[in-house]
Order: structure tokens, then C-alpha cells, then sequence
């Protein structure tokens, strides 16, 4: 009987990436996601491995409905990968859209809650199970610009954590990984569409790639049950955290 991994996001980047990785693998993979015509494409592909769920991850009930009544065996969750999530803008917060707050705060953080809560019961009562935290270094280290950006994936990693203690006692595992510059859709959906912009950040490095989350994911999936790793923090070699700022002449 093949394993079951649910996937937020699965239409692009990290969430496509280890889609394709885990069918290949012989898992049966569930994937949301707003843009109906690419979860159609990504069935045609992979055929009846795959479970289309058309879904906006900031509805609440839709999300409780849905990922909480999966069809027949989908319903056994083995692995919940939370990778839908946005970084919108990067002006200071002083001069930020209140809009791309609130659309931060609702995909990243409470997509997130609605998901592990739709699908843990499911694991406890079986004992078996992860979750897996798409995060961020963002959530570390902050950086100008990424205000409540940073917030939300400092957020990921402290609920990780606190979910772990929720947790003891049970088999269930959970993980948050940690990209650092990587290059997928996440840069034309922060600027808004702008694939000049989105590529300049990409200019003159080697950043991660989809492939190389989606191999940490099933990594990380696939150690003895008696192993947890709590969170794997990634960069490329051509990035490296950085210490505190400073501001000469004040």
C-alpha cells in the first residue's frame, strides 16, 4: 500500500518539485492550489498518484473541509508538507501595503494552522505521521524590507518547535526547513509580476533550487522513526548570515 504525502502549494516551485519527487518514489501525493489549470496539468502527469485539491489555503473552512474529509485512503496522511506561503513587497514598513500584510499573515501563518489542524487528529489517533514547515532563514535573520515577512516565518519555526513539545510522546515528527536564496516563482510574486526585478536577485549566483528542497523534504521523511530532526537551515555557498547592522553618521 503506498504512502500518502499532502501538499500545500503544489502547483509551482519547492511544493511541484517534491510532488514529482515522492511520485517517482511510488508515494501517492495530494496537492492544493489556487490555479486549477496547473493541478489539472500535474494529474495529466502524474496520473492517478495525484489527488487534485483546488484550494485557497486562507479559507478557513474550505481548508477544514477539504484536507479534514479526504477521499478513501488520501484520508491516511503520512506526511503533510505546509509549503503554500508568499513574500509581497519589500518597502519598509512605514510605506508597506496593508494589503500585502494581511495576505502574508493569512497564507503564511494561518494557511499553515489550518492545515496541521485539519490533519493532526488523524496522525495521533494513528501514531504515525509528519509535518513539515516550509520556512525560512528569513525567520532567523531579518533584513530590511521583510518586516512581517520575517515575522511570519519566525512564527513557523517557533510553532514548529512548540508543536514538538504537544507532540511528546506520540510518533508523530515535525520539521521545519529553512531555504535561503532560492530561486522558484518567489521573487515574481513578491514584486508582483515584475520578472525583470525577480530575476536581478538571482543575478551573478547559484541559488537553491526547487529539486534541492524537495530532496532535503524527502530526506528528512525517510530517517529511522526513532530520529527527529527539528530544523534544517539551508543556503547556497554564495550566501551567509550576516551580523548585526549599522548606520554611520547617526
Amino acid at each position: 500500500m503506498p504512502k500518502h504525502i499532502l501538499i500545500t502549494g503544489a502547483t509551482s516551485g519547492f511544493g511541484l518539485a517534491t510532488a514529482r519527487l515522492f511520485a517517482a518514489e511510488g508515494w501517492h501525493v495530494a496537492g492544493t492550489g489556487r490555479r486549477a489549470e496547473r493541478l489539472d496539468a500535474l494529474h495529466q502527469e502524474l496520473g492517478d498518484a495525484f489527488l487534485p485539491l483546488p484550494l485557497d489555503m486562507r479559507d478557513r473552512e474550505a481548508v477544514t473541509e477539504t484536507l479534514g474529509n479526504l477521499p478513501g485512503e488520501w484520508n491516511d496522511v503520512d506526511v503533510l508538507l505546509n509549503n503554500a506561503g508568499a513574500a509581497l513587497g519589500l518597502e519598509p514598513a512605514q510605506e508597506c501595503s496593508l494589503d500585502d500584510w494581511d495576505a502574508m499573515v493569512d497564507t503564511n501563518i494561518k494557511g499553515l494552522l489550518y492545515a496541521t489542524r485539519a490533519v493532526l487528529p488523524g496522525m495521533v489517533a494513528r501514531n504515525r505521521g509528519h509535518i513539515v514547515m516550509l520556512g525560512s532563514v528569513a525567520g532567523n535573520y531579518p533584513y530590511a524590507g521583510g518586516n512581517v515577512y520575517c515575522g511570519s516565518k519566525a512564527f513557523v519555526k517557533q510553532f514548529s518547535l512548540a508543536l514538538r513539545a504537544d507532540l511528546l510522546g506520540t510518533n508523530v515528527h515535525v520539521t521545519n526547513i529553512e531555504p535561503g536564496l532560492a530561486e522558484s516563482e518567489f521573487s515574481i510574486v513578491r514584486f508582483h509580476g515584475d520578472t525583470q526585478k525577480a530575476a536581478n536577485v538571482y543575478e551573478g549566483t547559484s541559488p537553491i533550487t526547487p529539486q534541492d528542497i524537495a530532496e532535503t523534504v524527502f530526506w528528512v521523511t525517510h530517517r529511522p522513526t526513532h530520529i527527529n530532526i527539528n530544523r534544517v537551515e539551508i543556503m547556497p555557498i554564495c550566501q551567509c548570515p550576516s551580523g548585526p547592522l549599522v548606520k554611520k553618521g547617526m
